[in-house]
């Protein structure tokens, strides 16, 4: 069903399953930094194996100092120092698309003596990397962009990582501060780190917290404000249980509110770090049902309606409640969304484009949208190659007969098992 090319979504009058999802691709980078650092082996389970962690695994291992294997059938990767310094390799490290694992690599670059290079896809080679770049300087890691525009492809001059005191831009990109948080466990002295302004996507940070208390670190901290990390401090290895995917499984939970049926997701509740879980919440304030237990999170369909909701803390499941959106009486108005802009592709505009084929009149704005609810009609879907894109818009096409999308291989970057987990639903 991974066609290169297009693939037709079959409709469903309605859905009723329970459904595994893959395990958190957040929390699979956050454990393969943290185990790249740790003293000891490290075997991470349940891990998301993806485009995205691959090359982050790949990104690590050039570094002379772990030693990394993945276990395909048991959905696991180990992570084992060599004995070696960090040293930085010959040839540059490329990450694709990989938003994560790049901003990840170039402050665990600032660590490994010598020059590295970091680059990665056409799209990658637009992101902004900046506010990065000017936070690592105080601290003794000199990052340039090489050709000024504050993009990749990113030099790091690293072995000098002194640590002491910075401040970083929270506007762009929670990344920037978690991989800050990361690497300075390895810095010369402590370092604290001043967030300048309002920090975006704030539940990536406490996941990023979290991560680092699951292995045996602490962090002072002021909110989203102001941290201090601990240079020095011992990284616990041993074994990291990655939790289910809360952006993976809200295209699930979406398929169960457009076609007013039931969607069980296990091994995760509500009161996860993973902020995407909130989704379940504003779909019930559209009309869905949610319940959280035992057995996982649960959603049942409803009469939908639209809603005014600020989604600056998940933005990740944006296009999923779009689509949501344009099936639900009235409009829906989305705000605190700016950065979906600077994404694998400018999200904002492709939810407007392509619902727009689809009949769904969307209105645009620098940091918003309105979506004005209706009954989409199927339509040939471009994905941007952009992995959300296409995950969103097939459960567009489990009601909207017709629904083809472009480049559907584009969801391994995330999800490769989507379309399997997909049809399970039949």
């Amino acid at each position: 069903m991974n066609s290169t090319d297009q693939l037709t979504v079959q409709p469903l009058s309605t859905v009723d399953a329970t459904v595994s999802v893959l395990g958190s691709k957040s929390y699979t980078n956050r454990y393969i930094g943290l185990a790249s650092l740790a003293g000891t082996t490290t075997r991470i389970e349940n891990a998301l194996l993806s485009d995205d962690t691959r090359y982050f695994c790949a990104g690590i291992e050039k570094f002379g100092h772990v030693r990394v294997s993945i276990d395909e059938q048991a959905n696991a990767i180990t992570v084992e120092p060599t004995g070696e310094p960090m040293t930085a390799p010959a040839e540059e490290i490329y990450v694709g698309g990989a938003g994560t694992p790049i901003r990840f690599l170039i402050s665990l670059a600032g660590l490994a003596s010598g020059d590295t290079v970091l680059t990665g896809n056409a799209r990658m080679q637009e992101r902004p990397m900046d506010d990065l770049l000017a936070a690592l300087g105080p601290l003794g890691v000199s990052a340039v962009s090489v050709k000024s525009n504050g993009s990749p492809p990113i030099s790091v001059a690293g072995g000098s990582y002194r640590g002491g005191r910075t401040t970083i831009s929270g506007g762009i990109s929670s990344q920037f501060t978690s991989s800050l948080l990361i690497s300075a466990l390895r810095a010369e002295q402590d370092t604290e780190i001043t967030v300048s302004d309002d920090m975006v996507s704030k539940p990536y940070i406490n996941m990023t917290v979290a991560a680092l208390a699951e292995r045996g670190i602490k962090i002072e901290r002021d909110g989203h404000s102001w941290f201090k990390v601990p240079a020095g401090a011992a990284i616990a290895g041993g074994t990291a249980v990655v939790e289910p995917d809360a952006s993976g499984l809200s295209y699930f939970l979406a398929a169960a509110a457009i076609t007013g049926g039931r969607i069980t997701i296990p091994g995760i509740d509500l009161s996860s770090h993973q902020g995407d879980v909130g989704l379940a919440k504003v779909l019930e304030s559209m009309g869905c049902q949610a319940e959280a237990g035992p057995d996982g999170i649960t959603l049942r369909g409803g009469e939908l309606r639209g809603v005014d909701v600020d989604m600056e803390n998940m933005p990740d499941v944006v296009p999923t409640l779009a689509i949501v959106a344009a099936f639900a009486e009235g409009s829906t108005h989305i705000t605190g969304i700016g950065n979906l802009r600077l994404k694998e592709c400018d999200r904002i505009s492709a939810v407007a484009t392509e619902l727009g084929k689809m009949g769904i009149r969307v209105e645009e704005f620098a940091d918003a949208m309105t979506v004005h609810g209706g009954s989409p009609q199927g339509a040939v879907i471009d994905t941007y190659d952009d992995h959300r894109i296409a995950m969103c818009f097939a459960i567009a096409g489990l009601r909207a007969e017709g629904t083809v999308i472009n480049d559907p291989g584009c969801v391994s970057k995330s999800f490769p098992t989507f379309w399997n987990t997909l049809d399970s639903l039949r």
